[in-house]
């Protein structure tokens, strides 16, 4: 038994310390190791540095009984040029070390956020619905740049610190080792304290970063929003709600700054007793005539020089841990897995005949116990349209994710041309799917690129031939810059009609097997949906495409219609056999509702 409790003790301490370890093991591993020659470097010219001021210490002595004790001449010219030498080596090497150690901790900045982001554009949908915007874009941008002031401070600071230390040391030790082992007991002293505000301070970092995430998530909807923001006059809410998060902000920074500068009086109290013993003693030895008064004055110059690095090593454990707060908070990122990912043995989807087949399909979202589709059973044939429609939240939509393996089945099975989604590679499958959504995406860019962004290797007349079959030629030919104009964030220069022809073009651009059309001609005009038409249903020859329907005219051309409520397929045929059942879709259609 006695053996179980002390292995559980051993375990229980391992882990405390482990969280710690970890962190500085894997910083290490994953993002300084490449760096690691110009470390070496830096580190050789961090300890010429401090080796200077060892020296700057030592030379106290030969001035003071040399040369203003001991009136020796000769020795002033040499004393005063080996200062000055001394001074401009250390100066040198200072600027070599700091410039090496920017430069590594800038590249691993890079490094990190390239991975963070790549890291999540892999990730699901579901993530991005679980985590804001604004606390990615601060888990990018804040976390990651208070973890550089960590990495590089902590290995800069650190490592000139320790070595001016041991060189200083050794001057002490040569000076007097019986003062030198005495004036040690400010170190143990002080290392409590700094392990004691370093954990409270690594607490509050990651505090410190959620609510500047929680605080960038703010003002990202509150720029995006502004519109609506205006529109519904609620500038003082918005301003409530972000001035309040900038407060919490504030408040927690400073008390940060208050538990951090706790050190700076713990460490005058305790080195000015030191002091005050080593000039008690130092003082006695000189008049007694054991010692010279240069001896004690390179011993005090070192000691005193010694102070300086003392109190860096306790500073820059703060920082250090700050640092390892937000590094937690990015590995926590860097962790999560995708749900939604390629099999072993994934194969390349290869589209003859590119049929779409739900099976018993069952899918509920995360969090929710209700069934967004149940039982789901229906084909979309290659070559015809097929019609999803219905009222609101009977799972038109969620059809549309699944394809596409946004989000995975939780039962049945979707075959594509007789592939299981789930055995095929997703970058595969992706390839062959066309997407015009009702949300649609425009980026800050040219209308040249927004197009090209279907087929990024496609040729300028290939993106005309696009734009000229979705409509929107016309109107891009309208603009000062013609293709080259950029459209604003969120296509804000663009109207709602606009945004989806261009929308379309890029879908049309893509020429992909399966066509997956959410609403895509619900912003447009009677005249430019009859163009749009007139494009899609070129589009769609060949092609297997789900249409999500608003207009009536989309309804009633789809090769078959699907009729879906609370996630079920209710009914389904064309619009004449549905018309004649005269049930659920009859009804919709004659009330003037259809998706």
């Amino acid at each position: 038994m006695m053996n179980v409790a002390v292995q559980k003790k051993i375990e229980n301490i391992q882990s405390n310390k482990s969280p710690t370890i970890r962190l500085v093991k894997r910083l290490v591993r994953d993002y300084l190791s490449p760096y690691l020659w110009k470390l070496l470097l830096a580190l050789f010219f961090m300890a010429f540095a401090a080796s200077m001021t060892a020296v700057i210490a030592s030379l106290m002595q030969p001035i003071l009984d040399d040369v203003l004790s001991g009136g020796k001449e000769e020795m002033i010219l040499p004393v005063a040029m080996a200062i000055s030498a001394t001074f401009a080596m250390r100066g040198i090497t200072t600027y070599i070390h700091a410039i090496l150690m920017n430069k590594v901790g800038h590249s691993i900045v890079a490094d990190v956020q390239a991975h963070l982001f790549s890291h999540f554009m892999y990730l699901d949908l579901a993530f991005f619905h679980a985590n804001p915007s604004g606390q990615l874009l601060s888990r990018v941008v804040n976390d990651v740049n208070v973890m550089r002031e960590a990495v590089t401070g902590s290995l800069t600071g650190l490592g000139k610190s320790v070595f001016t230390l041991l060189f200083l040391v050794g001057v002490m030790l040569y000076q007097d080792w019986k003062l030198t082992l005495a004036s040690f007991i400010v170190f143990p002293l002080l290392s409590i304290f700094v392990v004691y505000i370093g954990k409270r301070l690594r607490k509050l970092s990651k505090s410190i970063q959620k609510e500047l995430g929680g605080m960038s998530d703010l003002l990202s909807q509150a720029f995006h929003g502004v519109r609506l923001v205006k529109a519904y006059s609620m500038e003082a809410v918005e301003i409530k709600k972000v001035t309040r998060a900038i407060h919490m902000v504030r408040d927690l920074n400073i008390k940060s700054v208050r538990i951090a500068m706790l050190s700076t009086p713990v460490n005058d109290v305790i080195v000015g007793m030191v002091f005050a013993g080593i000039i008690s003693y130092g003082g006695y030895e000189v008049i007694a005539g054991r010692t010279t008064a240069g001896h004690l004055a390179a011993f005090i110059a070192a000691f005193t020089l010694a102070y300086e690095p003392i109190k860096k090593i306790s500073k820059l454990n703060n920082t250090l841990q700050i640092g390892l707060g937000a590094a937690e908070r990015i590995f926590e990122m860097l962790d999560g897995k995708a749900d939604i990912k390629d099999k072993d043995g994934a194969k390349e989807l290869d589209i003859s005949a590119p049929d779409i087949i739900f099976k018993d399909v069952e899918f509920s979202y995360e969090g929710s116990d209700l069934k967004a589709l149940n039982k789901i059973s229906l084909t979309a044939s290659s070559g015809q349209v097929t019609a999803l429609v219905g009222v609101s939240g009977g799972g038109k939509s969620t059809i549309m994710n699944l394809i596409p393996r946004f989000y995975d089945v939780s039962t049945g099975a979707i075959t594509v041309d007789g592939n299981d989604l789930r055995d095929v590679s997703i970058s595969s499958l992706r390839k062959s799917i066309a997407l015009v959504s009702q949300d649609i995406t425009i980026f800050n860019d040219s209308v040249m690129e927004n197009i090209r962004y279907g087929s990024p290797d496609a040729s300028d007349e290939a993106v005309y031939v696009a734009a000229k079959s979705a409509a929107a030629h016309e109107f891009i030919e309208g603009f000062e810059q013609g293709y080259e104009t950029i459209v604003g964030e969120e296509g804000v220069k663009l109207s709602g009609g606009q945004k989806q022809r261009i929308s379309i073009a890029r879908a049309m651009l893509r020429d992909a097997p399966i066509l997956l059309l959410d609403e895509a001609t619900s912003a447009l005009d009677n005249e430019s949906e009859k163009l749009v038409q007139g494009a899609l249903k070129k589009l769609e020859k060949g092609r297997t495409t789900l249409v999500i329907a608003h207009r009536l005219t989309t309804v009633k051309q789809a090769d078959k219609i699907i009729v879906l409520e609370n996630g079920e397929v209710v009914e389904q045929g064309t619009h004449d056999s549905l018309m004649d059942a005269n049930s659920s879709y009859a009804k919709m259609y004659k009330s003037g509702l259809t998706g």
